[in-house]
């Protein structure tokens, strides 16, 4: 432990302090840095540091989950908002205390491009889109736009009509069934399967979630005559929520209902006092026409000294090309919807590759009996 006027730093190996938990998640508000979602992904128990920078009052400024993979400290935390300050306090205690480290990668991390003595690359490498809560669902209802306004109350009334006994149900955490969760997970496959696309949802995929719906979960689902026909699942850190998964059945196409489950879901995180909801990666319409907006993400690679640059020239090869590919999928994206000739270009040319692409997958799905293990970022 090292110990500053102002700052306290503590670097724990494999075994954590009880409070660590909590505190990553009172500090983030994210299930991409708690422990809970770590411990899915690899053995916390072995060769994994917590690195932790806390104010002279003993507030927490910092923690970082980080490994060691070789030569590379590589930090496990995502989606999580820092400070170019905490970006740098954490590469000093490292390339201090680390005799053997040479690179420091984060990942998908919200953080401005701190200035360091050390060379270092930095690009945006994901998205997550966000729509920031408001006070109430009628300040969030009056927000949308006017079409949108029509588009669900025209669904809704419509759905309300013809099938009078439809309803909307909540659950939370500990109450969220095995069935539950599994239902949603169907009614998304089958959706996929009608695209001759995989899901990536197998049943590894599924056990990790059960677990942290059971944590952290909170799920919305529609059920006419009695049987399910919509859900989204949830994970709630704090006031933030975030979208793990969401899916309808295709028999309910021309209610909306995929579009009708979503805006549901976030009028019951705005009237539990919500923040922000996390829709994550993809940026599909039905999202834009809820007011996600695109925050993009970063890969911040940090070098010892410029000979370890070179020394490790492959990994920055790698990161200049994951920055090239990121830049030009995010231009494809801007432009794939704008009403002119080369969006419509975009769009035919998109609409070519994902029938080829789905149908190449959904054969190698059906060959090997699982689904595609594909993640974003």
């Amino acid at each position: 432990m090292n110990s500053g006027s102002l700052i306290t730093i503590s670097d724990f190996e494999n075994n954590f302090p009880d409070e660590l938990e909590r505190e990553l998640e009172n500090l983030y508000h994210n299930p991409f840095a708690t422990l809970a979602h770590h411990r899915h992904y690899c053995d916390l128990r072995r060769g994994v540091h917590a690195y932790v920078a806390r104010s002279a009052k003993g507030d927490m400024l910092a923690a970082l989950l980080w490994r060691r993979e070789g030569h590379v400290a590589r930090v496990l935390n995502e989606q999580i908002g820092l400070a170019a300050q905490e970006v740098g306090r954490f590469a000093q205690h490292v390339f201090s205390t680390q005799e053997d480290i040479d690179v420091i990668e984060l990942h998908a991390v919200h953080a401005e491009r701190p200035r360091l003595p050390f060379p270092a690359q930095h690009f945006d490498c994901a998205e997550d889109i966000v729509l920031p809560l408001p006070e109430s669902v009628e300040a969030y209802r009056a927000s949308l736009g006017k079409s949108t306004r029509s588009y669900l109350c025209r669904y809704m009334n419509k759905l309300r009509r013809d099938y009078p006994d439809m309803r909307h149900e909540v659950i939370e955490r500990e109450n969220i069934s095995e069935d539950q969760v599994r239902r949603i997970v169907a009614l998304n496959h089958a959706r996929m399967q009608g695209r001759h696309r995989a899901s990536y949802i197998d049943d590894a995929e599924v056990t990790r979630m059960l677990d942290m719906t059971r944590r952290y979960g909170l799920l919305t689902q529609v059920r006419i005559d009695g049987r399910v026909c919509a859900g989204a699942i949830q994970l709630q850190i704090g006031d933030h929520y975030f979208l793990q998964v969401i899916a309808h059945d295709c028999a309910f196409n021309d209610y909306g209902l995929g579009t009708l489950c979503c805006y549901l879901a976030i009028c019951e995180c705005i009237a539990r006092g919500g923040e922000e909801y996390h829709f994550l990666w993809g940026r599909y319409p039905y999202k834009v026409r809820l007011l996600g907006r695109q925050r993009k993400l970063q890969h911040i690679a940090l070098y010892r000294d410029r000979t370890r640059f070179a020394l490790h020239g492959r990994l920055a090869a790698a990161n200049a090309w994951r920055a090239l590919r990121f830049r030009n999928h995010d231009w494809l994206l801007d432009h794939l919807h704008q009403p002119d000739l080369l969006g419509a270009s975009l769009r035919a040319a998109a609409q070519g590759a994902r029938a080829v692409r789905g149908m190449l997958q959904f054969s190698r799905a059906g060959e090997h009996g699982a689904g595609s293990h594909q993640k974003a970022g």
